[in-house]
């Protein structure tokens, strides 16, 4: 039983562990903040606004020994959601362990450390997909033979249901990733053929839960059975203990809603019942989001909110006292069936193309999940498919959850980025310098070479390598990666019929153009910072194509500089910037302050993201022309808005709406 936690600074998400422990969480699940999970030290540019804003910031080994003080590692059983860095993250966390006297060999947890869902949606990639391959084949083969309690990766499906994927696309994805992986871990040769079964045995899951929880109970039914048979008849591992199909959970923030958010309880219990009634596809291990996910940071006690629900469920009611109670049920049968044959069929096409990081760079994987989600949007705004006081039963009482919707979340600090800033320059101010250089340099020559790169890693944890400094290293060595958008390859998901609202919206487009006498309206989408959750972004850029604009949509993790030069050079009449991470109040005004410095000030900006209302309230203060929150579900109609924007920039006279 575990909540995902981490904010701040390394004392402050210490204290928050030792809280959580004390009142019965079972683990911990640490929450890194981006500049960490992208390979960046607090100071870096891109690092602005983000220092512990969605997790803690860990820069060097003194930072990890201060998350970890007065914790018992070896007691521990730790999941850190790292991908890109995990190699960094566990050489820390494990010269740790050693200075507390534990040993390398006993210790129990997991790093997520699955790269190809960060192409496809979260956004934390740093490195091609070939040289990322490396690093998670090198770190496997390494914990097998050095830490062999560990779970080296942690498989995420969770975050491609986020971006779109249907239950088959996300059993396929996941799948197919755990074949590539697997692959180069055999055919490295660092691992014995004959221990081919321990390196299966540590591999591990983490996957969704959405509120469909019957479709999603034979989802996972449908993931053990494909698992089994995947890991005897290609990896021959015959040992049925080392096949278990070993899997942990994140119940759905996806469905989570901003309106009426005190409906998000019973959909998150609605989706961990999904992963705990099925005995024979039963979650290892459980986090369930807090309520209030889609208006800020949740509070401790909204953490311990989601805690209590697990612990009711566990020891209140008899659910763990019974074998399987879906067995030989024809009705769950058929649908596990029909989710096994589709699945082992998007597996064969992949396969086809070369398999799951061919499929990344082709942008194939991208483009289909763009597509699949912009039919759930078109959906939603449809109506057919329903949302609880989003687009049905809207009317609602007052709710003191959000009486005062300022203290319903947790705000971080701003002071905490330059006091975390400071004390990584005392760091380095306090190391060995030619320690450092050496240890860099080691680094560099293995990554070149096809030495394992745990080793080097480790001393570079251990000489007072920062973690900007680890990740620079290795991006001389293997390049940077920018991954597909998916945007152009997306197939238009709303229908434009004469008399329809997008019809409307093309209208509206079409005359604006032709009156401020452009061929076509401009729209820059963009995405300041570090936060790579994409999908709001992807989303508007395809609907805003659909409806006539001309999308200038570069992807993630840019600077507000690069989004004001891009801006200016392809001449656009709208910027529109996407969110989530609640870096908006350093980022936002330092677009609108280079826009006007550049003479383009009467560019319209609008805003999305998870932003609370003082916040939107300050942006638009600041000449924000719109700010959209999850609220906001029609993207048609915030295509109409931005036309609108436009237009009042460009001093034109409203347009009537027809539809």
């Amino acid at each position: 039983m575990r909540t995902y936690a981490g904010h701040s600074t390394a004392e402050a998400s210490n204290e928050l562990y030792r809280r959580n422990l004390a009142k019965g969480q079972t683990g911990l699940s640490i929450a890194f903040d981006l500049p960490t999970q992208t390979g960046y030290d607090p100071d870096h540019v891109l690092a602005r606004g983000e220092v512990g804003r969605v997790g803690v910031p860990v820069s060097h080994l003194g930072d990890m020994r201060r998350l970890l003080q007065d914790i018992p590692v070896e007691k521990m059983n730790t999941s850190m959601t790292i991908n890109a860095t995990a190699m960094w993250l566990l050489a820390l966390y494990q010269v740790v362990a050693e200075e507390q006297g534990a040993d390398p060999g006993k210790l129990q947890g997991t790093t997520q450390n699955d790269i190809v869902k960060e192409y496809l949606s979260r956004g934390t990639h740093v490195f091609p997909p070939g040289p990322s391959l490396r690093l998670t084949t090198d770190m496997i083969a390494y914990t097998v033979n050095h830490v062999p309690k560990w779970n080296p990766i942690n498989i995420c499906s969770y975050h491609l249901q986020e971006a779109g994927a249907t239950p088959v696309q996300e059993i396929a994805y996941a799948m197919s990733t755990a074949v590539a992986v697997l692959d180069a871990v055999r055919d490295s040769g660092q691992v014995e053929p004959e221990r081919m079964g321990d390196v299966v045995g540590r591999i591990s899951f983490f996957v969704n839960a959405g509120v469909r929880f019957v479709e999603e109970m034979c989802k996972m039914r449908a993931f053990t059975r494909i698992w089994d048979d995947l890991t005897r008849e290609r990896y021959g591992v015959t040992d049925p203990r080392q096949r278990r199909f070993r899997y942990g959970v994140q119940v759905n923030s996806l469905g989570l809603t901003e309106a009426q958010p005190e409906n998000n309880v019973q959909r998150i219990v609605l989706e961990m019942l999904a992963v705990t009634l099925s005995k024979d596809a039963r979650a290892r291990a459980v986090q369930l989001p807090a309520w209030n996910e889609a208006l800020g940071l949740p509070r401790p006690w909204d953490q311990q909110w989601s805690l209590r629900i697990q612990q009711v469920l566990a020891h209140e009611s008899d659910l763990l006292e019974y074998e399987d109670i879906f067995a030989g049920s024809h009705v769950i049968e058929a649908e596990v069936e029909s989710l096994t044959s589709s699945a082992l069929a998007e597996m064969e096409r992949i396969e086809e193309m070369g398999g799951a990081m061919a499929a990344v760079e082709s942008g194939y994987l991208k483009s289909e999940l763009v597509a699949s989600h912009a039919r759930r949007r078109a959906r939603i705004e449809s109506g057919e498919e329903k949302i609880v006081g989003v687009n049905c039963y809207e009317s609602t009482e007052p709710s003191p959850l959000t009486a005062d919707l300022d203290t319903a979340v947790m705000t971080v600090d701003p002071a905490t980025e330059a006091a975390v800033v400071a004390a990584l320059g005392r760091w380095r101010d306090g190391r060995d310098e030619a320690r450092v250089h050496q240890a860099l340099g080691d680094l560099k020559k293995a990554a070149a070479g096809d030495t394992n790169l745990m080793a080097p890693t480790l001393e570079c944890a251990r000489a007072g390598v920062t973690t900007g400094e680890w990740a620079w290293a290795l991006r001389e060595v293997f390049g940077e990666y920018r991954a597909p958008t998916g945007v152009g390859g997306a197939p238009v998901a709303v229908s434009a019929e004469d008399g329809g609202p997008l019809a409307d919206v093309r209208q509206r487009v079409r005359a604006t153009a032709e009156e401020i006498g452009s061929g076509k309206l401009r729209l820059l989408v963009g995405k300041p910072g570090l936060d790579g959750h994409s999908n709001g972004a992807e989303q508007i850029a395809v609907r805003a194509r659909d409806a006539g604009f001309e999308v200038v949509y570069q992807g993630i993790r840019l600077t507000p500089e690069q989004i004001v030069s891009a801006a200016v050079a392809e001449d656009v009449h709208c910027v529109g910037l996407s969110i989530l991470s609640g870096s908006h109040a350093e980022l936002v005004p330092d677009v609108l302050d280079r826009l006007r410095a550049a003479g383009a000030g009467d560019i319209p900006v609008i805003v999305g993201g998870i932003i609370p209302p003082a916040d939107a309230r300050a942006l638009r203060a600041a000449g924000v022309a719109a700010v959209f929150t999850p609220k906001d579900f029609g993207i048609t109609e915030i295509i109409g808005r931005i036309v609108d924007e436009i237009r009042l920039a460009n001093k034109l006279d409203p347009l009537e709406v027809t539809a």
